[in-house]
């Protein structure tokens, strides 16, 4: 027993192809699911799936621009004040600090692929819409 204690401690770090390795890579939320895909000091590129009907809470952030490109579907887009549609093939750029929020009005699930730069990447540089005072 303690000497296969040692040999699972040796299997920690090993590569078990990219089927297993992506699969803890994709992160569920009630709207759909992401998949980060590749990053980098100041780059974040994730895979961004977004069911039928739901939206994204209206958020910012402090640190990061992101860069949305729809792969499949059409995605309303709130960017500050203005609303628009990105259909397939479209892409649509949020600067730092812009209020904006992602819906899917049609009944196809959407596709992004969404490309976060900037000094901070970290899930936690999001200021959702219950701290804007009433947004």
């Amino acid at each position: 027993p303690i000497r296969r204690g040692l040999d699972v401690r040796q299997l920690q770090g090993a590569d078990f192809g990219d089927a297993q390795a992506d699969a803890h890579r994709k992160v569920h939320r009630p709207w759909g699911w992401y998949d980060s895909v590749d990053g980098g000091e100041r780059i974040q590129v994730e895979r961004i799936v977004v069911r039928p009907g739901a939206s994204l809470s209206l958020q910012m952030h402090h640190h990061r621009a992101e860069h949305w490109v729809v792969v499949r579907g059409t995605a309303r887009v709130t960017r500050g004040e203005e609303t628009f549609l990105v259909a397939e093939n479209e892409s649509t750029y949020i600067p730092i600090g812009m209020k904006h929020r992602l819906e899917i009005p049609g009944k196809v699930p959407l596709e992004i692929i969404e490309v976060q730069s900037g000094a901070y990447l970290g899930e936690d540089d999001m200021c959702a819409s219950r701290t804007f005072g009433g947004a």
